[in-house]
């Protein structure tokens, strides 16, 4: 199904929803004594084994399940181990209302800034192919670069007003990803779209305001332009790298 409009939003939807899953995820508690210490649990030595533990009651298997859950959760996004004698201590002191060891801001900005260096070591090999390409795309004969990052290539000039970021736009489009997939398509749907130009990605919102009415652009757009560590349904994975071609219909004004 293509994306449409939906696609070209700018990802504050994302943004505010990896805040509200982070949050109904792991309590923040949890992890608020994670930030303090990153380090990856010791082994422990034969003589600290505890004793092993057993499922005796509902409480015990709903237990033994929040962890296994929550775990599962955590490798999807990235990560591989915690410091579990904080994280069990994060629960401890949530559970028996003692003082945190980090106020609920702090915990917030641990959790995101872990799952952000995660997720960056997962998609590393998507950050280094649109890092590598936009270094050579731009060495092509009319490719212009923005002090941004954009890169864009004019496919042919109009004549008319340039837009403003608020101002809205009809336009027709067609995105891929750099191995030449196509994600969307407004040309497909035969019918162009409309749209408020600040309510868009960046990239969008920058390029689109270089093209003169009745232009048509062909955008390269990096990751931090487009749809960030998020990217955008299981079309767009994280951190990709976009090509958009758009060709500017007309402008509507605020």
């Amino acid at each position: 199904m293509p994306l449409g409009y939906g696609a070209l939003l700018m990802n504050l939807k994302f943004k505010n929803m990896k805040k509200l899953a982070l949050t109904l995820l792991v309590p923040l508690t949890a992890f608020s004594a994670l930030a303090q210490n990153k380090k990856t649990v010791k082994k422990t030595s034969p003589a600290s084994k505890t004793a092993a533990v057993a499922i005796k009651n509902g409480l015990d298997s709903a237990s033994y399940a929040f962890g296994t859950s929550m775990a599962a959760n955590l490798k999807n996004n990235g990560l591989d181990h915690l410091n579990y004698d904080l994280f069990v201590k994060g629960l401890k002191d949530a559970f028996g209302d003692k003082a945190l060891l980090l106020p609920k801001e702090k915990s917030q900005a641990a959790i995101n800034n872990l799952f952000v260096e995660a997720s960056k070591k997962k998609f590393a090999p998507a950050i280094a192919e649109g890092k590598a390409f936009l270094e050579n795309n731009k060495k092509v004969a009319g490719i212009k670069t923005t002090p941004s990052g954009l890169q864009y290539q004019v496919l042919q000039a109009g004549s008319g007003a340039k837009p403003l970021a608020t101002d809205t736009v009809l336009v027709h489009y067609k995105g891929t990803l750099l191995n030449g997939k196509q994600f969307d398509s407004s040309y497909d749907r035969k019918e162009p779209i409309s749209f408020p130009l600040n309510r868009v990605i960046p990239g969008w919102t920058e390029g689109v305001q270089l093209m003169e009415q009745g232009s048509k652009y062909k955008f390269f757009i990096p990751y931090n332009l487009a749809y960030g560590e998020r990217g955008a349904g299981q079309d767009i994975p994280p951190y990709s790298t976009l090509i958009f071609e758009v060709e500017l219909l007309k402008i509507n004004g605020k």
